[in-house]
This record gives structure tokens, sequence and C-alpha cells, in this order.
């Protein structure tokens, strides 16, 4: 295989994103990166997940090691958790910002959640997947970290986190799988500890802009968001104190 490494450079994206999305629908997606890392191959059309080796996370957190071990367990988990292809490379793609941390900062990644977002897009542009791939894996890049800590959050913060999150191609479902397969992926953690998607769909439903419109029907523009936002900020106070 890495004897043939000049041919890979002449691969067209299309085809090399069909062998990429056979892997991702296959039971243990990592076997298609770890074969390719072997071979001293992985760079080649994935260089922000090659980069991820070696990129040293705090143990106590991470004991799996390495960025890479990290993503490729959290790849696998997803698979336990959907079939939707599109999810599972957003699993895949959610850390790529630490591959670009500079070394005097590790273990820790400050805005690695940022920066992965600029990658995803580089990613994907290279390797072909589509546009709906790439805003979910923005969203699980930026967003996995909050999505993460919902519960520490006051009620302000959580209730524009789900407004934001709600109205992405991701959405509050696709967040909720790409934050379980992050988190329970290596540790004990029971998914209910850090499943923030069913509060949030109960809010938005039960505290919606036909409510509000009925009950201040005087409010439009800027003013009726604001009454809708506080609302639910009060819903949400009540709901986890």
């Amino acid at each position: 295989m890495e004897k043939l490494k000049q041919e890979l450079i002449t691969l067209s994206k299309e085809r090399i994103f069909v062998e990429f999305k056979k892997a991702l629908e296959t039971s243990k997606p990592s076997t298609f990166f770890d074969v390719l890392r072997k071979a001293n191959l992985l760079q080649v059309h994935f260089k922000e997940i090659y980069q991820l080796i070696g990129a040293l996370q705090p143990i106590i957190y991470h004991p799996e090691g390495d960025s890479y071990n990290h993503t490729m367990i959290v790849l696998d988990k997803s698979v336990e958790l959907t079939n939707d292809t599109a999810v599972r490379f957003a699993c895949l793609v959610h850390d790529l910002g630490k591959g670009v941390t500079p070394k005097q900062m590790y273990p820790h990644h400050y805005g690695h959640d940022e920066k992965g977002v600029e990658l995803v897009e580089s990613l994907g542009n290279r390797i072909g997947v589509p546009n709906l791939w790439k805003a979910y894996g923005k969203v699980a890049a930026k967003e996995h970290m909050k999505g993460g800590i919902f519960f520490k959050m006051s009620s302000a913060k959580k209730v524009q986190f789900i407004e934001k999150i709600e109205k992405t191609k991701l959405g509050l479902d696709g967040l909720q799988i790409v934050v379980i397969a992050d988190k329970c992926s290596t540790r004990d953690i029971k998914n209910e500890t850090i499943s923030f998607n069913n509060i949030a769909k109960q809010c938005l439903n039960e505290v919606n802009g036909q409510i509000i419109k009925e009950k201040y029907p005087e409010l439009e523009g800027q003013k009726f968001k604001e009454k809708l936002h506080q609302k639910r900020v009060e819903w949400m106070k009540q709901k986890l104190p």
C-alpha cells in the first residue's frame, strides 16, 4: 500500500468520498483510519485527522491517550448511537482543532472548538463530503464542549444554547449524539447525566412563539424575541433550579 502512495494523489475526491463513506457505514470505522496510519498513508487525504496523532490530552479526562485515539473511540461509539452517516462524520471531526494546538499548550487545547470549524471545512472540501455533512461537522466542532457542560450552565446560558442549536442543521438530537459519544466513549458516564435534548425540546415546545403571541399581542420584532427568551429562561429556572 505504501509503495502506491503517489497514485493516491491522483484519485478524484469523488472516489475518495465513496470509500470514506463506506468506512463510516461499517461496524468499526476506526479500522479504515488505523490501516491507513500503519501504511503511512493517513496524511495523504486526511491530514487533519493525522495531525491528531500525538496531540496529548489531560489524562484525568482522557486515559485513552492522544487525540487520535480519542477520536477513533468516539467514532466507533457513534456506531452504537446512530445509523446516520452524516452524524458519524460529525463525531469524527468534533475534535479536529486539537490537531493544531501548539505543543507548549499540551495537554490543554484552549480554543480547539473554534479552530476546528475551519479544519472541518478544509477536510470536507478536500474529500468531497456533502455540504450538509460539513454543516453538521462545524456545529459538532464548535458546540460539543458546551453541550457537555449543559447542566452546569446558568438558566440563561442553557436557553441561549438550545435556541442556537435548534436552528442548526445538526440540531439538538444530532449534537446530543456527538456529546454522548465524546463523553461516554472512555468514561463511565450515564447518558442521562449529559442528555440535554429532551429538556431542551420540552422548553421550546412549552414556551413557543404562538403562546407568547397570544399572551403579548402588542409585542413585535426584537421585543417579541426578548420576551420569548425571557419566558424560556423563567421556565428553565423552574425545571432545573
